[in-house]
């Protein structure tokens, strides 16, 4: 048996929690990643054995956690670190890549953060069902995406209500209120030629207090989020239609078919053409 299990979750058009790739390995000893970034949320959770991470905290300060069986770790994006297995004992771990909307709020409600990356359970039921949702995932890549993303809310779900210093989060009635207006607006308005200053007017907040707000909440900019949700529609008009580049482009609010696949390449790193023939044939 292949001592590493690896896949790709083959769709990116959920908005709330997407997932990116999942896995699990038995290391060899002394196996080690980076320094590197990653573009999303990873965590890690170690299944037998032990090893070393460095990562940066907010101050940008390279920290060193050891951790061992039976605690995980989180990376957050664009964090470098490194990870590295014990030489002697080496760690087995699982691993699940995700993000989207609700990725900060949850991260904040489990009390896991830049400064404080470790996972120790505090309930070792709920941690073991949460490590059978992880190896679940890892193990059924063919079942299909509403499936797995099921599963992911579950293991996320387990992560919060078992690590060992949770956050209550106070809720800002007001500031969900904003998120959620401004939410709603692009939903409804994504494939007009709309702005930030657009989406701050319609939720009566001057722009720099709107995207304050809206990263502190989303963790995007209101424009790179726009642009993320014009791509995550741009690539279902691709998958599911036979619509020309051009067309598809308007459909999300480019009108010119230039700046629409710069923007399409700048997301995916491919053409909408490339993606298009990559994934039109897939199964739904």
């Amino acid at each position: 048996m292949s001592n590493v299990l690896f896949s790709i979750f083959p769709s990116e058009n959920f908005i709330d929690l997407g997932l990116y790739q999942y896995g699990w390995e038995q290391c060899d000893p002394a196996h080690s990643f980076g320094p590197a970034a990653r573009t999303h949320y990873l965590f890690h959770y170690v299944i037998s054995g032990t090893g070393t991470l460095i990562a940066q905290n907010s101050k940008k300060e390279s920290v060193e956690y050891h951790v061992k069986s039976g605690q995980g770790f989180m990376i957050f994006p664009h964090q470098i670190c490194t990870y590295t297995a014990d030489p002697d004992l080496p760690w087995e771990y699982a691993w699940i890549e995700f993000d989207g909307l609700k990725a900060k709020e949850i991260m904040e409600m489990a009390g896991i953060s830049q400064d404080s990356p470790i996972y120790k359970p505090r309930y070792k039921d709920i941690s073991q069902q949460m490590v059978n949702e992880m190896l679940y995932i890892t193990q059924h890549s063919q079942e299909s995406p509403f499936h797995l993303i099921g599963h992911l809310f579950l293991f996320l779900d387990y992560l919060t209500r078992s690590h060992s210093s949770p956050i209550v989060k106070q809720g800002n009635r007001m500031r969900d209120f904003y998120i959620k207006e401004a939410l709603s607006f692009i939903e409804q308005n994504f494939q007009n030629d709309i702005s930030v200053e657009d989406i701050a007017a319609f939720c009566g907040l001057n722009r720099s207090y709107f995207g304050k707000i809206f990263h502190d909440t989303v963790g995007k900019s209101p424009q790179e989020f726009l642009i993320s949700y014009r791509m995550s529609k741009a690539g279902e008009l691709l998958k599911l239609t036979s619509l020309s580049i051009g067309d598809i482009g308007n459909a999300v609010g480019y009108s010119n078919q230039l700046h629409f696949s710069r923007a399409f390449k700048n997301t995916y790193g491919v053409s909408p053409r490339a993606w298009r023939y990559e994934h039109q044939g897939e199964e739904n």
